[in-house]
């Protein structure tokens, strides 16, 4: 049974007691997480607008079955995102990304076998998604903090 939503899933809790001049920045917060999110966003309406392009994806690195992968990953990617951005169960989505993520670096991102000549920006590829993996776990935990906050 889905938990009851008591306020807005975009406004955090503890911008209540902002003074009024700074109740804008509420909002930050929201902006913060659709960026965060942006990639995914992106990513799953391209591989939706393209799914035989999202198969293509899957063949090129090897996964299998290529259909039932191309059509997890776009769920995946919009779902999570959606969870994320309404604010419900956000936790679970961020840690669904963040695991998506990190073992797609691993797979896309393997610098360690690329050529000498594209190593340097696979590298920077790797880590970054590992930095965007990170930016996930802390989403989980700031929302799983907020809600024992609240709940007591």
């Amino acid at each position: 049974m889905p938990e009851p939503m008591t306020s807005l899933p975009l406004v955090p809790a503890s911008a209540a007691g902002l003074p009024r001049w700074m109740r804008w920045l509420r909002w930050l917060r929201w902006v913060g997480l659709l960026l965060l999110c942006a990639a995914y966003l992106q990513g799953g309406l391209f591989k939706l607008a393209d799914f035989p392009g999202a198969v293509a994806e899957m063949r090129h690195f090897g996964l299998n079955p290529p259909v039932p992968l191309a059509i997890a990953t776009i769920v995946l990617e919009l779902g999570a995102c959606a969870m994320i951005l309404l604010g419900w169960r956000r936790w679970l989505g961020a840690l669904a990304l963040a695991a998506f993520t990190a073992g797609a670096t691993f797979i896309a991102n393997r610098f360690w076998e690329a050529p000498p000549e594209a190593r340097f920006m696979m590298t920077n590829a790797f880590f970054e998604h590992l930095g965007l993996a990170g930016g996930f776990l802390l989403v989980a935990w700031h929302d799983l903090r907020e809600r024992a906050t609240r709940h007591g």
